[in-house]
């Protein structure tokens, strides 16, 4: 079970004190959100800052791509130090490529799908991925209420991995706290993203052992290898 602190909802003044304190807290992976201003109506940051903070923590990255063409920045975000990079099912065609070009890497791949879009359009990759992110919020910015109606999806994909035997994790992100979590864990979420309900938390250790004890105590049986 991996609780990833997003680095989204931390301060952009300090963002390598933010992500040493997501650390110090006990948070398995840092979500780092990119964000290119046109596939989610906001911008948030690039390689270069990737790079900087892979020297000053030690966590997972968690690099989740919100962005209209990540085919011309894997390679970069891979360089600067991206352990997993997520990219969208909406974008459709490319899709498959993509997945193809960031295993070529070394990296690990994972699959976002949106509210507004169905499950089954994560379906044909699923054999191909190391985790499947199912969105909680519509993707752009932190601080948004949980989608309740997002839940029948993380039953879907864990239906999916056991019938099938497959590996890849569950992650949800969006509006993730220690009320919402056990929710997500009871459908067969693995992987935890929280962003406002840890690091706008005065002791966010405190925050991010509730947050795991949420979940351990509603957690289902599961087959997820991926690390």
């Amino acid at each position: 079970m991996i609780i990833a602190p997003s680095l989204l909802a931390g301060d952009f003044g300090k963002l390598s004190a933010e992500a040493k304190r997501a650390e110090r807290a006990g948070g398995d992976w840092l979500h780092l959100d990119v964000m290119d201003g046109h596939f989610v109506p906001n911008i948030t940051f690039g390689p270069d800052v990737v790079k900087t903070l892979r020297a000053q923590v030690k966590m997972f990255f968690d690099v989740h791509l919100m962005c209209s063409r990540p085919e011309i920045l894997l390679e970069l975000f891979v360089d600067a130090g991206a352990d997993q990079i997520i990219i969208h099912s909406e974008l459709d065609d490319k899709v498959p490529e993509l997945i193809w070009k960031i295993k070529s890497m070394d990296c690990r791949v994972g699959l976002a799908v949106n509210p507004p879009t169905v499950i089954e359009a994560a379906e044909p990759h699923l054999d191909q991925l190391d985790l499947l992110l199912v969105m909680t919020v519509n993707p752009g910015f932190g601080g948004q209420s949980f989608i309740r109606e997002c839940l029948p999806k993380i039953q879907q994909a864990w239906d999916w991995r056991q019938n099938r035997g497959l590996g890849y994790r569950i992650e949800v992100d969006g509006g993730v706290t220690a009320t919402t979590a056990p929710d997500c864990a009871r459908m067969g979420a693995d992987a935890f993203v929280s962003g406002t309900g840890l690091f706008g938390k005065r002791n966010m250790k405190t925050a991010v052992k509730k947050l795991r004890e949420s979940v351990e105590q509603n957690r289902r049986s599961t087959l997820a290898t991926a690390g």
